[in-house]
């Protein structure tokens, strides 16, 4: 959502209001001001800042990148931050125009939220490929997996620990590098010690916390493949990013992950085991299958920019008359 609203900032010649994401009650009255006396159309692009809209009576728009909160929630959760989502829904049916960052966002907000199909727009997320791009250099560091992003359940990681484990036996110089930060819980993060060491993969698997995007680049050029098994992405950047680097893409068949993928990688049911094994073997076996992966996959990739999302995006204030 940062990265998305630091794109559009650049690109779009309006004036913006830089904001942190989690605000204090002080902070969050100010912001709700501001939205209020704001006397143009106002984009808010996260969801979570839909907040401080409700009570805004001029036009105002919200991206919604994904309704993850609303469908799976935090564990624990507390009453504020229950609070705050309700906040967020009331927010969002009050925009007068919604822009959902994949087709799969957009049905779920008529679903779940019942928000009508005619205030939503369906503007893609974008990368850079010009950081994120093959770098042809030899890899010194070994033959690795790939998965970027937090540590939650709805990432389904577990899943991706037991394939890695069943190929260990047959890849036993493989290993596993999961970048990304831990994520809400230290619990969790102790539970999915524990299943490494069950599983006896806790030496082939490698935590790398956040890095910055030229660094993040060169771990994606020099995997064997990006493995994402997440049963839930509003968009799903860690594929597209993938996907620009030459690297090949093996992904859950749910929800926005077809629609960025395409037909560049290979997807497979979030609960199958046996399936993410066999994909995952195949990629690291077939020469010619991984050529052609990477083929597909920059061609997939092209289809995204921020410079596309930008100007989508304007597309989007000018049919509503808002410049």
């Amino acid at each position: 959502m940062d990265k998305y609203s630091q794109e559009l900032a650049r690109r779009l010649p309006f004036q913006t209001i830089e904001s942190r994401r989690y605000l204090s009650l002080r902070q969050a009255f100010h912001m709700a001001r501001v939205i209020w006396k704001e006397k143009g159309t106002v984009h808010l692009p996260n969801q979570h800042f839909a907040r401080y809209a409700i009570f805004r009576r001029r036009p105002f728009i919200v991206t919604v990148h994904d309704i993850a909160r609303f469908r799976f929630g935090f564990d624990p959760e507390t009453s504020i931050e229950r609070l705050m989502l309700k906040l967020d829904v009331l927010g969002i049916r009050r925009a007068t125009h919604i822009i959902a960052t994949s087709q799969h966002t957009k049905d779920d907000l008529i679903e779940y939220l019942g928000i009508p199909k005619d205030r939503i727009s369906v503007v893609y997320d974008g990368t850079n490929c010009s950081v994120f791009k093959p770098h042809g250099e030899e890899n010194h560091n070994g033959r690795y997996i790939l998965y970027v992003g937090s540590e939650r359940p709805r990432k389904n990681l577990g899943r991706l620990f037991e394939a890695f484990a069943e190929l260990k036996q047959e890849f036993t110089d493989l290993k596993l590098v999961k970048v990304g930060p831990v994520g809400r819980s230290q619990d969790y993060r102790r539970d999915v010690m524990q299943r490494l060491d069950s599983l006896a993969i806790t030496d082939d698997v490698v935590f790398v916390d956040y890095v910055q995007e030229p660094e993040l680049a060169n771990y994606y050029a020099a995997a064997e493949l990006l493995a994402y098994p997440s049963f839930y992405e509003g968009f799903g950047l860690p594929p597209l990013e993938a996907m620009c680097s030459g690297c090949p893409v093996v992904t859950s068949n749910t929800s926005s992950l077809p629609e960025v993928v395409g037909e560049a990688g290979i997807m497979v049911g979030p609960n199958d085991t046996s399936g993410w094994v066999e994909a995952m073997r195949r990629v690291l076996t077939d020469d010619e299958l991984r050529e052609d992966m990477v083929r597909k996959g920059l061609e997939q990739a092209s289809k995204f920019s921020w410079d596309r999302t930008a100007a989508e995006t304007l597309a989007v204030y000018r049919k509503l008359g808002a410049v």
